[in-house]
């Protein structure tokens, strides 16, 4: 798992009023785990078109909504751990080149900065909800995908 239950639980209701459990924290640790991989894939991309070796944090695509939900996150006073984001990626597809130290210790952001901006996709898409079903998340899942 990405993070703890106590952490996953703090970040749904503070972002998006949202009460969560156990089922939802794996659901959401699968889907933040291939995220940030598809990230760091893309990022790997842009390392590689820019001639380096190590991928830094300008090579990732960070919108700005996402640098705003980072910030957001920061704010939250919900730290997350590195070893997890690193452990689960781990068990994807290496990449090909190196990710740089400053890079790593913001993945954790970056996961934090999902989960919030994941919530509030929940609640976008039905505004009255207050325990996320599975259609819920499938629903929600099928937007990140189209735009990350």
């Amino acid at each position: 798992m990405l993070m703890k239950i106590a952490e996953f639980e703090k970040l749904f209701r503070l972002a998006a009023g949202l009460d969560v459990d156990k089922d939802d924290l794996k659901r959401l640790s699968d889907f933040l785990r291939n995220k940030i991989h598809d990230l760091l894939v893309v990022a790997e991309r842009n390392a590689k078109y820019n001639a380096r070796d190590i991928i830094f944090e300008p090579d990732l695509p960070i919108t700005k909504g996402l640098q705003e939900t980072i910030r957001e996150f920061r704010q939250m006073d919900v730290a997350l751990e590195l070893k997890p984001v690193l452990d689960a990626l781990a068990a994807l597809p290496p990449l090909d080149l190196t990710v740089s130290e400053d890079m790593e210790k913001l993945l954790p952001e970056i996961a934090g900065a999902l989960v919030v901006a994941y919530a509030r996709v929940l609640k976008e898409l039905d505004p009255a909800l207050k325990n996320p079903q599975t259609q819920h998340h499938e629903r929600a899942e099928r937007v990140f995908n189209l735009l990350l």
